[in-house]
């Protein structure tokens, strides 16, 4: 979610007043700003996505929630000690947090262990240990349309009798000390950002967070009126018309089988009748395609924690591999790849497979993503109903990230075009017949300038780094992951340093470049990427013959307080994951919108971009999916490339001959392995393009004019990647709601 202060003073109109009541008690807001912490409750792009979108739900006037864990410590604080990441706990609620309001009147009792009992009168699940879930409340304000939302985060609170009630034989201390036991569900996220970890404890939250949203939904239904006449509700017939639940990934896929045991345990609804509730209103948003990203927990593991939902998968299987069977008689090699139960050593639960059985709908992230969906990861399931099956194209809020972030490009478009596209970013096409508007031109290339400035300055300040704040402002800021390819763009800072110290004399376009990103704690190859960055930055940095045509800074501790500093700043946008392993990104398009070039593959959203902007508009390079799929046909040799090409063989060379590392020759031994014999993601494939294609960003940015009338129409053509864009469709097409622009009256006024 990153701060709170300053993206509430803009949605309900008050900066100005702020910035001026501050002023005049002669302090500065924006100091004020600086001491707020992050909220960092995610790992990356997926759960920037939701912040995104429950800005863009009150905007709309949606009455929507959004539910998850209020984790005592949110993703790490990144240190680079000697050039190498070191993880700090991120102790965001040491002072405080004055944004949200415990409720402890909602507090909701969540089950774990215990065992299942079949009685003529039903099932029901014995003997389990409770573990309390504590609702913390977040207002989420619309833009200036008086609508307030609520953001509910659960917190664990073990109960007073935990641990006390049976056979106590007088371990009174260390019963309350084993309170921790069941606090520690809520104590920390998961650092690991596209790939899965089996642990216990990831399961018990993921189930935490769902036992009792779910309860909290069905409280919230039973009370409200909807014309019945009971005084309390009792009857569900109407519960997916007044209740959508989306799955944002599979981390809680376990809603699903979660409503059916309220439904048929708990309510006692039939089976059918509470499957086809169950259905109607869930929905399932796949994030990746990355096999090692799925969830498939063991059954073992669910056997011992959540015995009840282990029966209630299996019969959802069984259901679902007889209707499977009917169709296709026969065909068993089908129902072993439809099946959410996986056989092998370890017998385990498909998440996805669960996740797209029981929803009414499916959607991936962007188009060529939903494809792949279709394609390949659910072939089968498509097969089966294709008319599940949708695309909603991912977006970022406008308000945060171009009014809040970038305030001097938002005054230059509000001065052409008025004030419209905050609310409907489709408007930003009225400046497309201004590219060629002189005042336009200049305006625009002022603000990247005071920016650009503005940053180096805050890096000077920071990071003790001078940079030439001229130079192009290369940025590649993102998790660190093989399938990102920030290894690609460390073998082009290394040829351009060669190019440089081949031909001194020669005039190159001075680059900032900078690479910012985390690393999961556990992954190896990402800690070594990070610190190949730093490596290449200490020669590069202090060689007297480059001097300040170019320098290579890695950005310390990236989250979204320091997204906002950066990407108004930025030149060029990196996006250049292989083709058909970056489900949509939504870093790309705040680039796009805050006035930078994007050099990216034909991957994720970036596609659309092109088809938006115009391809001659972005810098677009190396395989397309076909072409990878044709790589992968015919067998990808690293060594062809390495071979064929000298600046690729002089970099990787370097690399591990110890250049970068002259006190530990060895150090970059993994990743020189990995590029050579087993590279996943094909980075030498595109390594010809990528550096041919960055001679042309360098060819455009010599002429500042044809530059800034390029950033003009990618702004231009930047509004179909408004968030309010992709919740209108989710609206539409899967929750079937309406958005309405219509703003409520304020509090202070009477109603009519």
């Amino acid at each position: 979610m990153g701060r709170t202060l300053q993206n509430t003073m803009v949605n309900l109109g008050l900066q100005n007043a702020c910035d001026e009541a501050i002023y005049q008690l002669g302090l500065d807001l924006e100091e004020l700003e600086e001491i707020e912490e992050d909220a960092g409750l995610g790992n990356g792009g997926l759960g920037r996505l939701a912040a995104c979108f429950l800005d863009s739900m009150a905007t709309l006037g949606l009455a929507a929630y959004g539910y998850g864990i209020r984790y005592e410590f949110g993703i790490f604080n990144q240190k680079i000690v000697n050039g190498w990441q070191v993880e700090e706990a991120d102790d965001w609620l040491r002072y405080g947090n004055p944004w949200e309001k415990a409720r402890p009147e909602y507090m909701l009792p969540v089950h774990f262990y215990g065992r299942v009992e079949h009685t003529p009168e039903g099932v029901r699940w014995l003997d389990t240990q409770v573990v309390l879930a504590m609702p913390y409340d977040t207002p989420v304000p619309g833009y200036r349309n008086n609508t307030v939302n609520t953001m509910r985060l659960w917190s664990a609170k073990a109960p007073n009798d935990f641990k006390l009630h049976d056979f106590n034989v007088g371990g009174y201390i260390e019963a309350v000390l084993d309170r921790n036991l069941a606090e520690n569900i809520s104590r920390v996220l998961y650092p690991n950002d596209n790939f899965f970890e089996g642990k216990e404890l990831r399961l018990k939250q993921e189930y935490f967070v769902v036992a009792a949203t779910l309860q909290d939904i069905i409280r919230r239904f039973k009370s409200s009126k909807f014309g019945c006449r009971d005084p309390v509700r009792t009857c569900f017939e109407t519960f997916s018309d007044k209740v959508a639940i989306q799955l944002n990934d599979t981390h809680p896929a376990l809603a699903i089988p979660e409503l059916m045991r309220i439904l048929v345990d708990v309510e006692k609804v039939d089976w059918d009748k509470a499957w086809e509730i169950t259905k109607k209103t869930c929905a399932y948003t796949n994030h990746t395609v990355l096999p090692e990203a799925l969830e498939r927990w063991p059954v073992s593991m669910f056997e011992k924690l959540l015995p009840r939902h282990l029966e209630i998968i299996y019969a959802i299987n069984q259901r679902h591999l007889d209707h499977v069977a009917s169709l296709f008689p026969g065909d068993v090699d089908r129902l072993r790849r439809m099946s959410v139960i996986e056989e092998g050593d370890c017998k385990r639960i498909n998440m996805a497979h669960l996740c797209v059985i029981g929803s009414h709908a499916v959607n991936g992230v962007a188009r060529i993503h939903s494809e792949i969906v279709k394609q390949s990861v659910f072939k089968d399931f498509y097969e089966l109903e294709p008319e599940k099956f949708q695309n909603k194209t991912n977006g970022i809020t406008p308000r945060r990230w171009l009014l809040l972030c970038n305030p001097g490009l938002a005054d230059t478009i509000v001065e052409k075009i008025g004030e419209g596209f905050l609310t409907d970013l489709s408007q930003l096409k009225k400046l497309l017949p201004l590219v060629n508007d002189e005042a336009l031109i200049r305006d625009v290339a002022k603000v990247k300038q005071e920016n650009k400035l503005k940053f180096s300055a805050f890096l000077e300040k920071e990071y003790k780094v001078k940079i030439n704040p001229s130079s192009m402002f290369d940025v590649h800021v993102k998790r660190i992951h093989e399938y990102k390819r920030q290894l690609l763009n460390c073998l082009h800072i290394i040829t351009l340093y060669n190019r440089i110290k081949k031909d001194p004399t020669k005039a190159f376009v001075p680059r900032t470049v900078m690479i910012g990103g985390k690393a999961a704690p556990g992954y190896h190859m990402a800690k070594m990427i990070i610190k190949l960055v730093t490596s290449i930055g200490n020669v590069v940095n202090h060689d007297p013959v480059v001097g300040d045509r170019l320098k290579v800074i890695f950005l310390e501790n990236y989250r979204v307080s320091l997204a906002e500093k950066v990407i108004p700043a930025a030149d060029l946008s990196q996006q250049i994951s292989t083709a058909g392993t970056e489900a949509s990104g939504t870093g790309n398009m705040k680039f796009m919108l805050n006035g930078a070039l994007t050099i990216g593959t034909m991957d994720g959203a970036n596609v659309e971009m092109a088809e938006e902007a115009g391809a001659e508009n972005l810098f677009i390079f190396g395989m397309r999916v076909e072409d990878v799929e044709a790589l992968d046909r015919k067998g990808y040799n690293a060594r062809e490339y390495y071979d064929r090409l000298p600046e690729l063989k002089q970099a990787v060379d370097q690399i591990s001959s110890g250049f970068f590392s002259p006190k530990d020759p060895d150090c970059f031994r993994d990743i020189v392995n990995m590029l050579l014999n087993h590279d996943r993601f094909k980075v030498f494939a595109d390594y010809e393009a990528y550096v041919a294609c960055q001679a042309q960003v360098d060819q455009l940015y010599r002429n500042p004019r044809e530059w800034t009338k390029k950033v003009i129409r990618n702004i231009a053509c930047s509004g179909k990647f408004s968030s309010d864009r992709t919740i209108t469709e989710y609206a539409r097409d899967i929750w079937g709601v309406e958005p309405s622009d219509l703003q409520i009256p304020p509090p202070n006024l009477p109603k009519d």
